[in-house]
């Protein structure tokens, strides 16, 4: 690999470095450094019924020589033009198979030298895993055969397209896949060959609303046109797992390609013209249309149009036909969901959603299936006559859950009609399971009379994960299983027998990294052994503390105190607090603990955990509330709320000795960017703020951001104060700035940063804004994760720790 030297662009105006410069690479100390360079624990898959586990190995980081490769940026996708697949995706770099009836390793072989694996999805049958293998030039697409490992490039000489998500789907019998292979050779010198414009670009509004979030990589000219249409069409090939292969479709901007339960047709979403230059690929025009098994076109059964204008509010949607999908329990019937209200949450309706279906060959009057008080959220089929339907109203935070029997009019039972907010009541969700046509529909008991229900089973004591028993006449629950929770945290992974409690669970603790349990009932055999990577950090004290804010909001914060530390002989500690405000529209719910104390510390390149390691305190996952009830928006009193948050967490490690309230240090990520430069612009409370990829003038994003649904125009005082960039004259205490130079995160433009930076700098504020070399809004290259964990080192050493 050739060796690559890159230099960060830093701007400050503080004591430790001054005006502009070429700033090398840096590395964070030891204690932070050993704690980084691990090797991480496999992901997991595991096949439908529990026979075989794939371990896939991956690495921590990717290199800056991997983010640095060619990117196109087209209608919010961002691709790498040399292979037909997105730029930034993560991969496995060797596979691993478990026989879990054994305990067994399976060796694998013929697989992919210097892999970089993706999309892996085991058969619901069993036998094999696919997954994709990505090059330089081209991605493949292979299969794994799980009882003996043997691995087959089923792609030979072609390339596969990955552009518009997944590259491939099994089909309903497991015996073979429909692939995505790439169409149009697009020569490198064409994209970046931009041709002469025939005219201006020019945009019109017609007099109708259409209000859009600010979106990021949009296509802009009739090139970013051509360029979208050749790198997103393929055409689909069905390719059997015994080698066969056959044409299936031909060119398209094919989304999916999804087999009726039955087998018999396939429904093939497509995108259309005409494209849009305000709002991503999302919203472009999509056909539906029915295939026959063998490849001939049937019918278009809806095409979407393009959607520009939709009413502002997040219950906002299109209207006509949406959520277009197989009826899972049925053989060959589709399901879809049209709005009676417009799409628009400000009419007052009393039905907002109805559900059809239309069974094969797809051209019969529809049926209703059911109707929705609230917006529709989703569907769980069990059998013909028996559905879950779901909907919600954000305004609200309210959630409903109907049972609905299609075949009969009686009255549509209510299971569940909650505050989403109000975790403590959650009932947790359906289990499911794969039916004789390998497709999703409610698990039910051997009888038919009952169906099961898993959750996290939050309360004030922590989370204690549970397995229900629900009785389909009667609507009662039995408690067939729940987690100890008084040593450890015990997560169910999957769930093979729920009557007899067979299932695959996660089982940790503060001292160990989780590992996999098959659990029977009341025994469990461990049947993994990943070991704890951070060994450096064992002996870092954690704890969850419980404090009250001034006006009797319950909060809480993980409480991470130094090895050895001894609060009489070693007094207060400068702090770390590092938060992410969310809202609520109820103070009760809002203070109710959301995690089990006994979790592993999992600590990744954003965690500010890595400073116990250097000798401070450290409050993680600090609750910052901000509620607004009734009529009242959380964002009316933002500010206040941050304020009062803040000084409840400060207090609380003031009283408990261990914090020094002079050397507090603040600091978050995106939307915990924007609040720490807030507090840093209306309180004295912090001794220095590190803001990473965040928005700090929400004038930039007029219609609504984050849980504000209002637009500028509509709350231009509560913008205006929550806007840090409009008092940046109050922010007084040194602010380190930290920003991807490619962030694509709608909102969070490298931008933002720059402004809050210049506008510091020119009012005589102390401040360094560092941006990282190609990085989006989450960060990924190793050198400029390492840089960035060394400047926040030297940030709070300088300016808190040491602080005079």
């Amino acid at each position: 690999m050739k060796k690559l030297f890159f230099f960060l662009v830093l701007v400050s105006v503080s004591g430790i470095i001054n005006a502009q410069l070429a700033q090398p690479y840096q590395s964070p100390p030891k204690e932070i450094l050993d704690l980084v360079d691990i090797q991480p624990t496999p992901m997991v898959r595991v096949s439908s019924k529990g026979s075989y586990m794939v371990l896939l190995e991956r690495y921590v980081f990717k290199t800056l020589e991997e983010l640095s490769e060619e990117e196109l940026r087209l209608a919010g996708l961002r691709i790498n033009p040399r292979n037909f697949g997105p730029s930034r995706a993560n991969y496995a770099h060797s596979l691993r198979i478990m026989n879990m009836n054994t305990g067994k390793a399976i060796t694998v072989n013929g697989a992919p030298s210097n892999a970089r694996i993706g999309s892996l999805s085991i058969s619901r049958d069993e036998k094999y895993a696919a997954f994709t293998n990505t090059t330089a030039e081209r991605i493949e697409l292979w299969i794994m055969e799980l009882v003996s490992g043997k691995c087959t490039l089923l792609t030979s000489g072609l390339a596969v397209n990955a552009v518009l998500g997944s590259p491939y789907s099994w089909s309903s019998d497991n015996k073979g896949l429909y692939c995505k292979l790439v169409t149009d050779q697009v020569p490198l010198s064409s994209i970046y060959r931009k041709p002469l414009p025939e005219g201006p670009v020019v945009q019109v509004s017609g007099g109708k609303k259409a209000p859009v979030r600010t979106f990021q990589d949009l296509l802009r000219n009739k090139n970013d046109e051509k360029l979208f249409e050749s790198f997103a069409a393929s055409e689909l090939v069905y390719f059997g797992v015994d080698g066969s292969r056959r044409k299936f479709a031909s060119r398209g901007m094919y989304y999916s390609a999804d087999e009726s339960p039955d087998g018999k047709f396939v429904l093939l979403t497509s995108i259309q013209y005409p494209f849009s230059y305000i709002v991503q690929l999302d919203r472009f025009p999509v056909s539906y249309a029915v295939h026959e098994a063998s490849g001939k076109f049937l019918n278009e059964f809806y095409r979407k149009p393009l959607i520009e204008e939709l009413p502002n509010g997040f219950d906002a949607v299109e209207t006509g036909k949406r959520d277009i999908e197989w009826r899972n329990d049925q053989n060959a019937t589709l399901v879809w969901v049209e709005a009676q209200d417009g799409g628009d949450p400000a009419k007052e309706v009393a039905i907002r959603d109805h559900v059809y279906q239309v069974e094969a060959p797809f051209t019969g009057a529809p049926q209703l299936l059911a109707t929705t008080e609230l917006r529709f959220s989703g569907l769980s089929f069990g059998n013909a006559s028996m559905m879950l339907v779901r909907e919600n109203w954000w305004k609200s935070r309210r959630t409903k859950t109907t049972m609905v029997d299609p075949t009969s009019k009686s009255k549509p039972k209510v299971i569940f009609d909650r505050s989403e907010e109000d975790v403590y009541n959650d009932p947790g969700n359906f289990l499911m399971d794969y039916n004789e046509n390998g497709h999703y529909v409610l698990r039910t008991s051997k009888d038919k009379k009952k169906l099961y229900l898993s959750g996290q089973g939050y309360s004030p004591a922590g989370n204690r994960p549970f397995l229900d028993e629900y009785t389909i006449a009667d609507g009662k629950r039995k408690r067939l299983w729940q987690a100890d929770g008084k040593t450890t945290y015990e997560n169910i992974a999957t769930v093979f027998d729920p009557e007899k409690q067979i299932m695959l669970t996660t089982v940790e603790s503060p001292e160990m990294n989780p590992n996999f349990y098959l659990r029977s009932g009341k025994s469990a055999k461990k049947i993994t052994n990943f070991p704890n990577p951070y060994a450096s950090f064992m002996g870092v004290t954690k704890q969850r503390i419980f404090y009250k804010r001034k006006d009797g909001v319950d909060l809480s914060a993980t409480l991470y105190l130094p090895k050895g530390y001894d609060k009489v002989k070693d007094g207060p500690l400068p702090v770390v607090m590092w938060a992410y405000p969310r809202e609520f529209k109820d103070k009760a719910q809002a203070g109710q603990v959301k995690e089990s104390p006994h979790r592993f510390a999992q600590i990744n390149y954003g965690s500010p955990v890595y400073w116990a390691m250097r000798g401070y305190a450290i409050l993680d996952n600090t609750d910052f509330p901000i509620v607004g009830e009734g009529k009242t928006e959380p964002n009316d009193s933002f500010i206040e709320q941050l304020v009062a948050n803040a000084e409840a967490a400060i207090n609380t490690l003031a009283e408990m000795g261990v914090g020094d309230r002079k050397r507090v240090a603040i600091g978050g990520h995106s939307y915990g960017a924007f609040m720490t430069a807030n507090r840093m612009a209306h309180c004295d409370l912090f001794a220095a703020g590190i803001a990473r990829s965040g928005a700090y003038n929400r004038t930039l994003t007029p219609f609504g951001f984050q849980a504000e649904e209002r637009t500028f125009w509509e709350a231009k005082k509560v913008y205006m104060e929550m806007s840090p960039f409009y008092f940046a004259e109050k922010i007084n205490e040194p602010l380190l700035l930290i920003h991807g130079d490619a962030d694509n995160n709608p909102g969070t433009f490298t931008l933002q940063s720059e402004r809050l930076f210049a506008a510091i700098k020119g009012l005589g504020g102390t401040a360094r804004l560092v941006l990282l070399p190609y990085e989006s809004h989450g960060y990924s290259a190793r050198e400029n994760i390492l840089h960035m964990l060394w400047e926040q080192d030297q940030w709070r050493e300088a300016y808190v720790k040491n602080k005079k």
